[in-house]
């Protein structure tokens, strides 16, 4: 990345933490916000014309990495270029900081990204230090904690400076997000070339095998892990009160996509940050069924919003809450995607358009429901 200049924007719609500047103008210097202003700007501003100026977005959860790793079933692209086609659409998204989830387990038959979470780690390494990133990248290791091999493999990349996130996962038929096993075989008969009843039945069979066998030891040593590394915990598709007293018990800092309202509820009275998908704001609910972000957030339960599996929805989303939830203030709906996630992961340094914050900024406009990102500048030099 080149360094970053010293440069003026003015005539701005700022987004700051708690209220719009209409009509402003802020300055950076050093890769940091030096200055913010209302009004006549110093000369030589950038003319933003009135566009909205905001962080940059800050991204938990986004497996979107393994559509530009397998774009076809058992098509494998190149890890460091499918890595960089994928940073560049984060960027022109607006994310200027992204936890990259990877699939920390291996399956038998599996044909997809599982097991190859080492590789893309290394992908990642390989690109940043070439500079050929514009977003500013961390790992998130997603952990299905029923799978045979799942310790072994989080201990494989534990020790890399960059992970900074660990969710606890269980996808075993029957439960959690797909407590209707019939959506989850829907989801089966979806996927690449889909899968026969038959064979659904042994997959089913052989997952249940695992949950037995398996998934209380590996969670055990799995947070044991988080906690030995203070690495932050995310639980996943939390569904009931014994979910919910799993995640206290263990520490979760950030509760992902709940189901229920019923378990929504128990997270935020023990103080875990609530994780929704932003692609359920846009679609206007879950695609599994679940409860939907915006009834989250009319109740308000909704502390942070993800993209999940397409990156264009997590500045979508956060712009349309305010429409579905009119007591939602704009720089409310954008902390969802900044600060909050931010603050979630002990970030201090970033997600807020304040003095001496990191110049992660970005400037939207927005053409009838459709934003459109600008300009994005990652510790104040122009990436985008």
């Amino acid at each position: 990345m080149n360094a970053p200049k010293d440069i003026v924007i003015a005539n701005a719609r700022i987004v700051l933490a708690d209220r719009v500047i209409e009509g402003g103008w802020l300055a950076l210097a050093n890769g940091r916000i030096a200055e913010i202003g209302e009004g006549r700007a110093p000369a030589g501003a950038e003319n933003a014309g009135g566009d909205l100026i905001m962080p940059g977005l800050i991204e938990l959860h986004t497996d979107h990495l393994e559509a530009h790793y397998v774009p076809r079933p058992k098509v494998f692209w190149n890890p460091v270029a499918a890595v960089i086609s994928y940073d560049g659409q984060l960027a022109t998204s607006g994310i200027t900081t992204v936890f990259d989830s990877l699939r920390v387990w291996r399956e038998d038959g599996a044909e997809e990204v599982d097991g190859r979470a080492g590789v893309l780690a290394a992908a990642i390494t390989t690109a940043r230090d070439a500079s050929l990133l514009r977003a500013d990248h961390y790992l998130h290791l997603r952990c299905e904690i029923p799978m045979p091999s799942v310790v072994e493999e989080a201990k494989e990349l534990i020790d890399r400076p960059d992970v900074k996130l660990m969710s606890l996962m269980d996808h075993t038929p029957g439960q959690r997000q797909f407590r209707d096993e019939v959506k989850l075989r829907d989801y089966y008969r979806g996927k690449g070339g889909g899968k026969t009843d038959a064979e659904l039945d042994e997959l089913f069979a052989k997952r249940f095998e695992y949950q037995k066998a398996y998934a209380a030891t590996n969670m055990r040593a799995i947070v044991a892990l988080a906690q030995a590394y203070k690495i932050p915990l995310a639980s996943h598709d939390d569904t009931t009160d014994e979910n919910v007293a799993d995640a206290v018990r263990d520490g979760v800092a950030v509760a992902e996509f709940p189901t229920t309202l019923e378990a929504a509820r128990g997270l935020h009275e023990a103080g875990i940050d609530i994780l929704m998908g932003a692609p359920n704001v846009v679609r206007g609910g879950s695609h599994s069924g679940n409860i939907a972000a915006v009834d989250l957030a009319r109740e308000g339960l909704l502390d942070i919003l993800s993209s999940d599996y397409i990156p264009s929805s997590l500045l979508m989303g956060a712009l349309q809450l305010p429409e579905h939830v009119p007591a939602t203030s704009l720089p409310a709906a954008i902390r969802t995607v900044t600060k909050a996630p931010a603050e979630a992961v002990g970030f201090t340094d970033r997600g807020e358009v304040a003095i001496g914050k990191r110049a992660d900024l970005i400037r939207v406009h927005v053409a009838g429901s459709v934003p459109v990102v600008r300009s994005v500048w990652r510790v104040g030099s122009r990436v985008a």
